[in-house]
Parts: C-alpha cells; sequence; structure tokens
C-alpha cells in the first residue's frame, strides 16, 4: 500500500473533465450530502486506464473543507495483513483511545501498537467503524481508495462492513476497483461504471495528445480500437513513429487495451538505460514507497539513485515525499517485464536493507521471493511471520506465509507439517480450493499418527464449511481413534466434536452411526475413579444418550451441574456451553438451557469471540421463545440475520424458524421454511430438516390446520437420533394426531414422548406428558391430566408451554358444554399468548372464548406497530439501560447512527426521555 495525505487535493488531468459530465453531477452531489451529515459509499468500477484514478481526483478538489484519508492498493502488497486499514486508519489514531476498551484494543492489536492476543475479526470491523465515527464528530470525513481489488483481504473485509453500517455519519467512503479483477470488492454496493469516452471527445483527447500529422482513418481507427479508454489515448501514440501515426503501418494488434497499454508501458521503459530499468524494477517490488528503502537498496545494488531521474523525466514515476507511479500499469509493466534473475536479485537486495527489528514479515517476504530453491532459514522465517500474522488476526496473510514456507522447506516431514497448518490456515481464511491443494501436498510426504489424524479433522472442518456436513462425523471419528493413543485429552475432545457433527447431520448422516461413534468414545473415556471435567462428562453423557436414555439422565444432569459450576467460561468454553445447552434441551432441563445458552452468549459479548454470536444467538432464540419471552426472541433474531449480513454468512437460522412459528407469521415464515428445507438437503444437515418440520408443524397447529401439521410433525421425528428437535416433533405430532382423529399416531408418539419425559422427571417433562395425555383420554381422566400438566408447567419456565396447556384444558371443557369453565381457561391462554406476542395460538384461544357464546372485544394495536425493527430494537436496549455505545456494539452501528435512530423513536411514540421510553414500552407490551 502505498500512503497519502489525510487533506488536500490532487492535481487532475484535462482527460478527467473531458466527456464526463454526468459522473461529475453524481461526485458533485455525494460531497454535497456529506457536507449536510449523511454518509454515501460509491464503488467507481472500470477497465485500467478508463479513468477511475482521475475521477477520485476530481472528487478529492470537490471535498474542500473535508478531511480526506487516502488507501491504494499494491499487488505485491496484498498478502500482508490490514495493511490497507493501516493507511486508513493510520490519520484517525488521536481518536483510538476514545474507544470502548475491547474495540480499541482490538484496533490497536493488527495494527502492530499492540501485542493482545488475535482480536475477533468483527471486533476489528465495528471498531473501525467506531473510529470513523468518532473522526467525523469533527467533521465531514471521505475515505478513498484506489485500486481496492489490490486491497488486502483482511482491510477489503473490514471495508465491507463499514460500507453496510454506514447510515447517520458525515462519512464518504469512496473506492475505485478495476473490473474482472475486483468485481467481488463492496459487491452489492451503490456503484458508478466508468466508461470509455464517445467517440467525438476521444477523438478529441487523441489529438490533443499527438504532435505531427495523424491520418484521418488511423485517428478513427486508435479511437475505435481503444474503446474511449482515455489512458490509451494518451499513452499508446507516445510508443509510435511519426509513419505509424501518419499512414497507419505497423498498428495491426488485437489484444486488450490493458495489455496494448501494458505493453507501451514495457516498450518506453525499455528506452531506459539498465541502471534505470533496475531502479525502477526495484521502485515496483517496494510496495512502502519509501525513497529511503529504495535508496538503500540501490547502494546494495550498485547503482546511483541519480540514475532514476530518467524515469521521472519520461513521466513513468514521480518522487517526493514517496515514489509513486504514473499508473498502476506502470508498475505491474516494469515488475511483470523484467527478467526472473533480476527480480530475485531486487528482492534480495530489498530483504537485506528491510529493518528485521521494524518490518519483520516484509523482510521476510523479500527472501522468499528473492529464493528459488528450497531454503530451511528463509522457511523459517515466514512461518515466524505467519505466527506474527495470527496473532493479529491475519489469516489470508499467515496462509499465504505458510503456504510459501512449505515450497520453500527442503525436509520432507517439515514440508508435511508446514502444508497441515498452510490447509488449516487457508480453511479458516475461507479459500477451501486451496486448501484442499495443501492438505494434497501433505498426503504426499510421509505421514505419521499425528499427521494422519490432523488431515481428517481438517478434512472434517473442510466438509463442514462445504456443505457436506455429513462427511465430518466419519472424519472426525477416524480423527479421535489415531489420536487416543497419542493425546486422549484432545481424542476425547475430537470424540464430542463427532457426536456435535453427527447430530447435525442425523437423518442425512452416512458412513457412521450414533451407536458406534458412542462405542468407541467409551474407550477414551477416563477410568471410572477418575475426576471427570465437564467436557469429559458430556462426552459420556451423548454416548449414553445413543443406548439408553434413562440411564444417561443422571449422567447427564451431573454433567450440566458441572458445566454451571465452571466460573470465567473463556472463548475457548463456548462451544462446550453450546452443546451443554443442547443436552439440557434433550433432558427437559429448561432452567439449565436457559442459563446455559444465557451464559454462552453473554461470554461471547464478554470476550468479543463475535464470530461465535450466530450460534449463540441461534441456540438462545428457541428458548426464549418457551419461556415467553418473544420480545427478547425476536431482538435476537434481528440481530443474528445483522450478523449474518455483515458477515456475509448463510447459515440456516434455525432460531429465526422457532420464533416465526410461534409468533404466528403465516405470511413469511411457510416460504422461509421452504428456502431452508431445501438449504439443509443441500448441507446434508438432517437437524435442519427436523426443525423445519417442527417449525412448520407448530404454526399449523397454531392456525388449527391439524392434517397439515401431523404430516409435518411426523417428518420432524422420523429419527429418535435427533437430539431435541425430535422431542419437539413428539409433542405436536401428539396434538395434531389426536385433533386429526389419526389415534394410532396419536398414541406412538405418546408413548415414545412418555418413555423419555418420565426418564426425565423435570417439571417441563412431565408436564408435556401430562398435557399428551390428556389428549388421549377422556371423562375425569382426561381433566385430571389437563390439571397436572398446568400444575407441572406452571412450575417450570417454559410459559408458552403453560399457554398452550391452558389452551387445550379450555378447548377441551368447550366440548364438553361447560363454556363458562371453558371461556376462563381459554381466556388464561389468550391472555398469555397475547402478552408474549404468540399470535396464531392467541387467536385460537380468542376463538375458543367467542364459541363459548361470550362477548368478546378487540386488543387495541400496539403503540410499537409505527416502530421499525431496528428502531423497536434500539427502543428496547434503551430502555434496558445500555448507552448509545453499548447499542452500537450490539447493534453493528454507531453511537452517532443509534442517537439518529432514537430521536425518531421518541418522536414516534410522544415521549422525551429514556425513563419516559420504558413507560411507553411497558405500556405496550403488559
Amino acid at each position: 500500500m502505498s500512503s497519502s495525505s489525510p487533506t488536500g487535493g490532487r492535481h487532475v488531468h484535462p482527460s478527467a473533465l473531458l466527456g464526463r459530465r454526468s459522473e461529475h453531477q453524481v461526485l458533485n452531489r455525494l460531497v454535497k450530502d456529506v457536507l449536510v451529515g449523511e454518509s454515501r459509499v460509491l464503488v467507481l468500477r472500470g477497465a485500467p486506464g478508463v479513468g477511475k484514478s482521475a475521477m477520485l481526483a476530481y472528487l478529492s478538489d470537490q471535498m474542500a473543507g473535508m478531511r480526506v484519508v487516502r488507501a491504494a492498493g499494491v499487488e505485491s502488497e496484498m498478502e500482508l495483513p490490514y495493511s490497507g486499514l493501516h493507511q486508513l486508519c493510520g490519520p484517525l489514531l488521536e481518536h483510538l483511545d476514545g474507544l470502548p476498551v475491547r474495540q480499541r484494543d482490538a484496533l490497536a492489536t493488527v495494527l502492530g501498537r499492540s501485542s493482545s492476543p488475535a482480536p475477533d475479526r468483527l471486533m476489528v470491523d465495528l471498531a473501525t467503524l467506531s473510529l470513523i465515527a468518532a473522526a467525523a464528530e469533527e467533521g465531514p470525513l471521505a475515505c478513498v481508495v484506489d485500486d481496492a481489488q489490490w486491497m488486502d483481504r483482511a482491510s477489503a473485509q473490514v471495508l465491507s462492513f463499514v460500507a453496510r453500517r454506514l447510515f447517520a455519519e458525515p462519512v464518504a467512503l469512496v473506492c475505485a476497483v478495476r473490473t474482472g479483477a475486483g468485481d467481488d470488492f463492496l459487491a452489492g454496493a451503490p456503484e458508478m461504471r466508468i466508461r470509455g469516452l464517445n467517440s467525438a471527445d476521444a477523438r478529441t483527447l487523441l489529438l490533443s495528445s499527438v504532435r505531427g500529422p495523424l491520418d484521418p482513418g488511423v485517428a478513427d481507427r486508435i479511437v475505435a480500437e481503444s474503446h474511449g479508454n482515455p489512458l490509451a489515448l494518451l499513452e499508446l501514440p507516445r510508443t509510435w513513429t511519426t509513419a505509424q501515426l501518419a499512414g497507419g503501418f505497423g498498428l495491426l494488434d488485437d489484444r486488450p487495451v490493458a495489455g496494448k497499454i501494458e505493453q507501451s508501458y514495457v516498450q518506453r521503459l525499455a528506452l531506459l538505460p539498465p541502471d534505470t530499468r533496475q531502479l525502477v524494477l526495484t521502485a515496483a517490488a517496494e510496495p512502502l514507497g519509501d525513497p529511503a528503502l529504495l535508496r538503500r537498496a540501490a547502494t546494495k545494488l550498485g547503482v546511483d539513485t541519480a540514475a532514476l531521474e530518467q524515469a521521472v523525466d519520461a513521466g513513468l514515476l514521480r518522487m517526493g515525499g514517496t515514489v509513486v507511479f504514473a499508473h498502476p500499469l506502470v508498475r505491474s509493466a516494469a515488475y511483470r517485464s523484467a527478467p526472473a534473475v533480476d527480480r530475485l536479485r531486487v528482492h534480495r537486495a530489498l530483504a537485506a536493507v528491510t529493518d528485521a527489528d521494524v518490518d519483520p514479515d516484509r523482510r521476510a517476504w523479500h527472501r522468499a521471493c528473492g529464493t528459488l530453491g528450497p531454503d530451511e532459514e528463509v522457511a523459517a522465517e515466514l512461518e515466524r511471520s505467519a505466527g506474527r500474522a495470527q496473532a493479529r488476526g491475519g489469516l489470508a496473510a499467515a496462509a499465504a506465509f505458510l503456504t510459501r514456507a512449505t515450497e520453500l522447506t527442503p525436509d520432507p516431514a517439515t514440508r508435511t507439517r508446514r502444508a497441515l497448518d498452510a490447509a488449516l490456515a487457508k480453511l479458516r481464511a475461507g479459500a477451501l480450493d486451496t486448501a484442499r491443494a495443501m492438505l494434497a501436498v501433505a498426503g504426499e510426504g510421509p505421514l505419521d499418527e499425528p499427521h494422519h489424524a490432523r488431515m481428517d479433522v481438517v478434512r472434517a472442518q473442510l466438509a463442514l464449511v462445504s456443505r457436506r456436513g455429513n462427511e465430518a462425523a466419519p472424519l472426525l471419528l477416524a480423527a479421535a481413534r489415531r489420536l487416543q493413543p497419542l493425546d486422549p485429552e484432545l481424542a476425547r475432545e475430537t470424540y464430542l466434536d463427532a457426536f456435535s457433527a453427527a447430530q447435525f447431520a442425523a437423518r442425512l448422516s452416512e458412513g457412521v452411526t450414533v451407536e458406534e461413534l458412542a462405542r468407541a468414545a467409551r474407550t477414551a473415556l477416563p477410568r471410572e475413579d477418575a475426576v471427570l471435567r465437564p467436557r469429559d462428562q458430556l462426552l459420556q453423557a451423548f454416548a449414553d444418550l445413543a443406548d439408553d436414555y434413562a440411564a444417561a439422565v443422571p449422567v447427564g444432569r451431573r454433567a450440566l451441574a458441572s458445566l454451571r459450576q465452571e466460573a470465567d467460561v473463556t472463548s475457548k468454553g463456548l462451544h462446550l456451553l453450546w452443546q451443554g445447552s443442547v443436552l439440557a434441551l434433550e433432558l427437559w432441563d429448561d432452567e439449565g438451557a436457559y442459563l446455559l445458552s444465557e451464559q454462552q452468549l453473554s461470554t461471547v459479548r464478554k470476550t468479543g469471540a463475535l464470530s461465535e454470536l450466530p450460534l449463540a444467538l441461534s441456540s438462545f432464540i428457541p428458548i426464549l421463545v418457551f419461556c415467553g419471552e418473544l420480545t427478547a426472541a425476536a431482538a435476537l433474531v434481528e440481530e443474528a440475520r445483522l450478523v449474518r449480513e455483515v458477515e456475509g454468512l448463510s447459515e440456516t437460522a434455525y432460531g429465526a424458524l422457532t420464533y416465526g412459528a410461534w409468533s404466528g407469521d403465516t405470511r413469511a415464515l411457510p416460504q422461509l421454511i421452504h428456502a431452508k428445507l431445501r438449504e439443509a438437503r443441500s448441507r446434508r444437515e438432517g437437524i435442519g430438516v427436523a426443525v423445519c418440520e417442527y417449525a412448520r408443524a407448530v404454526l399449523l397447529n397454531g392456525s388449527g390446520e391439524y392434517d397439515e401439521a401431523c404430516a409435518a410433525a411426523l417428518n420432524a421425528c422420523v429419527d429418535p437420533g435427533e437430539l431435541v428437535a425430535h422431542n419437539w416433533g413428539l409433542t405436536e405430532l401428539v396434538e395434531s394426531a389426536a385433533r386429526a382423529r389419526r389415534m394410532d399416531l396419536a398414541t406412538d408418539a405418546f408413548q415414545r414422548l412418555s418413555s423419555k419425559a418420565l426418564a426425565s422427571g423435570t417439571e417441563w417433562a412431565l408436564g408435556m406428558q401430562a398435557r399428551a395425555r390428556a389428549l388421549l383420554e377422556d371423562g375425569d381422566v382426561a381433566e385430571a391430566a389437563y390439571r397436572e400438566a398446568i400444575e407441572h408447567l406452571a412450575r417450570a419456565r417454559v410459559r408458552a408451554e403453560l399457554a398452550r396447556a391452558h389452551l387445550l384444558y379450555g378447548e377441551w371443557l368447550l366440548e364438553k358444554n361447560r363454556q363458562p369453565e371453558a371461556f376462563s381457561e381459554s381466556g388464561i391462554a389468550h391472555r398469555l399468548f397475547t402478552a408474549m406476542g404468540i399470535g396464531g395460538f392467541a387467536e385460537r384461544a380468542r376463538n375458543a372464548m367467542v364459541a363459548t357464546g361470550a362477548s368478546v372485544g378487540t386488543r387495541p394495536a400496539e403503540t410499537r406497530d409505527n416502530l421499525t425493527v431496528q428502531e423497536a430494537q434500539i427502543a428496547r436496549l434503551a430502555s434496558d439501560g445500555l448507552t448509545n455505545t453499548e447499542i452500537g456494539a450490539r447493534l453493528f452501528i454507531s453511537a452517532r447512527t443509534v442517537e439518529w435512530h432514537l430521536r425518531k423513536v421518541f418522536a414516534k411514540l410522544g415521549v422525551r426521555s429514556r425513563r419516559d421510553l420504558h413507560r411507553a414500552l411497558s405500556d405496550a407490551n403488559p
């Protein structure tokens, strides 16, 4: 990357003004919008030389009175993590200490100002947004990025986040991107295509750049073949002779315009003296543009830096505070056209003069580029650079360093180890194809048992992220078996991961059964007299569940008790909390599931492990729904949607399905279920199929469509090995089958449900068992069962299930013509459902009340109906006492944007303070 000044404009070439009226109008309007306090994002896309940089220069000239920070991508620096962010954030670091502590530390770490552990990438994103917003508090700010297609991946991801989360800040983010090379950069953001000049303007520009006669026919041909590319019109005539321009002789060339321009630069470079060409090559290989570094490298090469003046005179580059090429194509022409031996020599010189203490990673990269064959010393230095990159959160850079280190490693065993490290780094960086390639490299070398185990683990992780989830469990099982004699503790962790993978694949699993996993896992458990850690207790519980549910219950309870007693769970223990909440739900332990899921989410927020946020949110949402806390669940559904949006994630929103089903979203949920069913099947996630069918069953039971609900519930509980979802499906199947008079199905589902519920013995389990039993009985036996269900569920946390027990009891009383009692029970259900926001079942309860013949009023519309989803979420968080900064961190927006939304909320609700806000929301949600 090459840095640029924080303020001021640059000289605008006449080609930027010619024929660009409409483009200028767009840029002028952008500047005006930002000056009045609005946020604007714009991507300029176009071919090389078409005028993107000139447009940025024009824009800079219009930004008088604004602060401008700039960055420019350099192809050779794409592997260095956060190098682009260094440029944009460097001039703004006076605001760093004002950020929330975790954000401050995250940004300081990736910028090399702190040696803290590698931060979560989403925290870096949020910190950058907060830093830019803080700078904009002092006045309008413009972030201008040229050649963004060469931005390092880590910085590009940050900019993508910032672009999507700018709302109410006086900030412009304008990036220029080359088509064909950076098409995925800020995809979906507002863009302006920079195209070639029209024929008349192109001819005008051509004639202004040519001295001497130009044949009209030749001019027409040049204009046509240049496609109006301004740089081509200015640059190509420089290398043509007078005879060629006058008659067109020798102009035949069918290469693309960019290739012609680059070749033109190659021809101009060839006219320079050898020493000058070598210095230009050195500058091209050294992306910092540091004149002092260039002088030291020249001395190492034995070349006088005065030779560079001829390149300056030729208009190929400029010397000042930094070395700047006239166009990126000059840099690429100089580097690509140079003989390989010259490039090696230049990189060695640059490595020799780069300070190993100040910039060890750049030195290592130059050494690698200057090395032709295997070299253990260079490979080891690259491996150390990979470690530093990982510590800063630069996964893509770490993967690049490790890949090159593997290529340079002479020892086969060491090369295998580094290839496995590179494969894992590539996987974590999202480069799946190259991860597979590095696995293949590792497979060609000598493999001992630990290496085989590591390969199985990486392959399993590849399967999980490659939408082939059913392949993961067999690979993890194989890895655990290999690890068992080598590292028993790691083997048990891997067995536990294998259970998780198997639970996800469930009905769509292939090659390994849960019973087989259980048998293997038991052989890895510590001896009976050993003190088991929570992780080992969880593994034992999951293994026992595969064979005997009743026997697994006491083991599971001990595991959950131990897990809940664990103090200060760190980000490394988050997966255990998730596995614990799954076990708690399977054992009908509503209190344990609530507390563990709540702890998982709070730990994610406390530790800044925001990449774990989607799973934590999705896990907590169904529990909140069962507990009747649908307002809180709705907030988490929206937060999960925001996380998937800002991170570009495609995880299936299982929590949102449960919320939508219970809230009675009959308009949007059926389409969402259809889409998520298709996704779950393509990802080979059987648990996803079960949850989709369960959500469909709940929605249909809520609206009284029992035949369809019965079919969906039957599909939901096909596989007893699908933990949790199978239990939920059974409860819906008993109700829908009983209502549809499919007593054979209802009885079978009840028997399966009852065996688990009685073994569990929790208030939730016993309440569900009694409720299901009441649906199959009649007379006094049925009534006693309904009352028993209500008594059990009233002592549990699951208020939504309690409301359904009141509803079913009220409907049964209505069938018995006991209208006053039916009205009372249905009324209780209606009040509970309405207060909780469970729409479908509330309407079903209201219908039961109406059927008693009593007068039933309508509930007034909520005050909050006028609020948007985000306004309602901000209002709730503000009423809970969170500050604007804390709300912004929760919703991935700036504190200024939170304030902007709150002003609108106050106006809509007619309140003036947060205290009034709390009261208004309480009145709207009794």
